[in-house]
């Protein structure tokens, strides 16, 4: 099962299960994480969403030989939803969205964080936006909320460097709210989901709405403009030589 899912007390954990490639989304992924996310967001019992990874990642990202094949391979074939879908999902989700990032991030294992209303991050956990080592452009609207979140050139940096950020820095940004010990991720996470859980629901959807609402059109439009550029730097030569690189890396594992 590629998502795992386990309700209790009003909270609706989801847990990336692709650990063996470190969680990272290929069509299949992003279409069962959209489902999840859909169905809880419609589960009347459901208060709250607390989205993790299995094993020692949280997500590697885009599936780079997926990316690859998408360049490539002329019979590659999109999931129903994709990863437009998905972030179409996020971005309307009405109920409250925690994650608990329990290792590394990458792409869109970062870029998801501007979505939660709270995240909690391991101490073992590490971020990074790797689109210009890879040649590409932003993705899932982080081009607008990372200097949303963590301001302008905290933002740039993330963006422009394909830099690794560690878990006490994602928090001085003010990308995460809690970094907690490995073994006290998800029972902190959880115990504040519960905390939301405990109010009703249609006060809590009313209190993201407002929240929310005034950025969804933002987002939109800056997906749009990353969806353009992304577009036109795939299969590029940086795009190109990046991923060749990659699969040569794969290969002599």
């Amino acid at each position: 099962m590629l998502v795992e899912i386990e309700d209790d007390r009003g909270v609706r954990t989801l847990t990336l299960n692709r650990p063996e490639a470190l969680n990272a989304f290929n069509e299949a992924l992003y279409d069962a994480t959209t489902v999840a996310l859909r169905e809880a967001d419609e589960d009347p019992s459901v208060a709250v969403v607390l989205l993790t990874g299995s094993g020692r990642a949280f997500s590697a990202g885009n599936d780079l030989v997926e990316m690859q094949a998408r360049i490539t391979d002329p019979e590659f074939q999109s999931g129903q939803y994709g990863f437009p879908g998905m972030i179409e999902t996020l971005t309307a989700l009405r109920k409250p969205l925690i994650l608990a990032v329990n290792g590394l991030g990458v792409g869109i294992g970062a870029t998801i964080l501007g979505y939660a209303d709270l995240v909690f991050m391991s101490t073992a956990a590490r971020l990074k936006c790797p689109f210009t080592s890879l040649g590409v452009a932003p993705e899932a609207a982080s081009s607008y909320l990372l200097p949303q979140l963590v301001g302008r050139q905290n933002a740039a940096w993330m963006l422009l460097s394909s830099e690794w950020v560690d878990a006490a820095e994602a928090q001085r940004m003010g990308f995460v709210w809690k970094v907690c010990e490995p073994d006290d991720l998800l029972p902190d996470a959880r115990r504040h989901a519960e905390v939301l859980a405990s109010r009703p629901i249609s006060s809590l959807i009313a209190v993201k709405q407002t929240m929310v609402e005034p950025t969804r059109g933002e987002i939109t439009a800056a997906a749009a403009r990353e969806y353009a550029q992304f577009a036109e730097l795939l299969g590029g030569v940086a795009n190109a030589d990046a991923l060749a690189s990659f699969a040569n890396r794969q290969e002599s594992k």
